[in-house]
This record gives structure tokens, sequence and C-alpha cells, in this order.
């Protein structure tokens, strides 16, 4: 788990970056697409790509890392559903690999007699079937005063103390739902990946960490669908990246790698 992770990490991550969506319901906007100026480009043939290999910014590695994952809907009728969950890898001084993970689910309520806010006459629906490299966050909203948030926040060389910090329970997955199922919440880790998923009569909310391949990757992406009115949902990612420094040692080992690789490979 910790190799696909650490795959993640690396395609995403060059900086501190924060993204977020926000979708309210009856406040269409319009796309702003704005002037790039030409670049001049060399087309590169596949086969010369394929040989190249990659190096570390500034002979960096990663050596830890930090998934908070938290979603959670609530409805008209004060029913509230929440899965979270965590991921902690890092790295010693001995390059031994510490791996805990954390997940929960609960679903609460109803505590009023409001209806829940579903709209049968309305529908979102598509954005699960969407294949994005890297980073992706996707909102579709159909009603009225319905809030929707989409936020990922990465941090690249965090303190240590939010690494090491936190309680884990070591619990692969978490499962809740209401009495007659029509309200779920659950998170997965597994395959080295993680998945959250909210279901309601008004919609679907999940989240999901997908490990690279080799000729694709890594995925973060968050998607919300509201079918309804007066939701209120978020999707939250954090993750926290460490670096250390290279030695000597290994980057010359590194350099004769891949000059073996390449040798080979011509």
């Amino acid at each position: 788990m910790d190799r696909n992770f650490l795959s993640v990490g690396c395609a995403l991550c060059f900086a501190t970056c924060s993204l977020a969506t926000v979708a309210r319901a009856a406040e269409p906007t319009s796309p702003v697409f704005e002037d790039v100026a030409a670049v001049n480009l060399q087309p590169v043939d596949d086969t010369v790509l394929a040989s190249q290999s990659g190096k570390g910014v500034a002979g960096d590695i990663i050596s830890g890392l930090v998934v908070n994952l938290l979603s959670q809907w609530s409805l008209p009728n004060g029913t509230t559903a929440v899965a979270q969950g965590a991921l902690s890898i890092v790295t010693n001084a001995l390059n031994q690999v510490s791996v805990q993970v954390s997940s929960s689910a609960a679903v609460v309520g109803p505590n009023s007699s409001a209806g829940n806010g579903a709209n049968p006459n309305a529908s979102a629906t598509g954005g699960q079937n969407t294949s994005v490299n890297g980073v992706s966050q996707i909102t579709q909203v159909a009603g009225n005063g319905n809030t929707g948030t989409n936020q990922a926040v990465i941090d690249f060389n965090p303190s240590t103390g939010s690494l090491s910090g936190g309680t884990y329970n070591n619990e692969t997955g978490a499962f809740a739902s209401n009495a007659n199922g029509s309200v779920k919440a659950g998170i997965t880790f597994g395959n080295g990946g993680v998945s959250i998923t909210l279901q309601t009569p008004a919609g679907l909310a999940t989240q999901t960490i997908m490990p690279g391949a080799s000729q694709q990757a890594g995925t973060i992406a968050q998607l919300l669908q509201i079918a309804g009115n007066n939701q209120q949902v978020a999707n939250a990612l954090q993750l926290n990246l460490q670096t250390q420094q290279m030695s000597a040692s290994m980057l010359r080992q590194l350099g004769v790698l891949q000059a073996l690789q390449n040798t080979v490979r011509r």
C-alpha cells in the first residue's frame, strides 16, 4: 500500500496548493476563457519518451504522508450522513515504513418532521463516468437552496507534528445507514486506494484516491450529485507530504540504475 500511495503523491504534488469548488443552486455561472500566448513546441516521438526516466525535484524524495478525508451530507429533516478516514505513511531514519489507517461512518437523525428534500423529477448523473489523471472536482446540482463544496488541500513539506499526530483505529472500512437504508455512508481502504461514498434520496457524494499505473498518473477525484432542495453537502480532503534530501550515495545509485536501464532499452 505504501508504494501505491507514494506514487500518487509524487505524481500530483510538487508544491503547496489548495483546490476548492463551491456550487449553489439557482446561481448559474458562465465559463470564462483566457487567451493563452502561442508557444513553440517541438514534437517528440513516443519511443523517445518511453525511454526517459524521471528525477526527484532538487534531489528530494517523499518520506512520509498523511491523507485525511471527510464527506458530510445534511438533509432538511435533520438527517446527517458522515464518513471519514485517515491514512498515515511515515518513513524513519532507517528507511522503515510505518502505515496506519483509520475509518468511521455514521448516519444520525432525522430530528424533525420536515421532508428529506429529494426531488423525484430532478436528476444529476454522468459525473461518475468521468476519467481524469490528477485531481478532479465535479459538482452536479438540480434543485433549489442547495450548497455543495469540494475542497482538496495539498501541503508539501508540512510540520513534523502533522505527520506524527492523530489516532488510528486500523479499521480498513466502515459503513452505516438509517433504519430503512435510504441514507448510507461508507469508506473503504483497498488496492492501494481509498473510496468514500454517501448515498441519500437526494443524491450522491464520493471521494476517491486511486494509485498510479505504468501508463497513468494517480487520481484524486471528488464528486457531488445533488437532485433535491435545501441540501448541504461537503467533500474535504487534506494531503500532507513530507520530503527529505537524498544522500549523495543514493543519487549516485539511482544514476547508475537509470544508465543501465537506458542501455538495456537501446
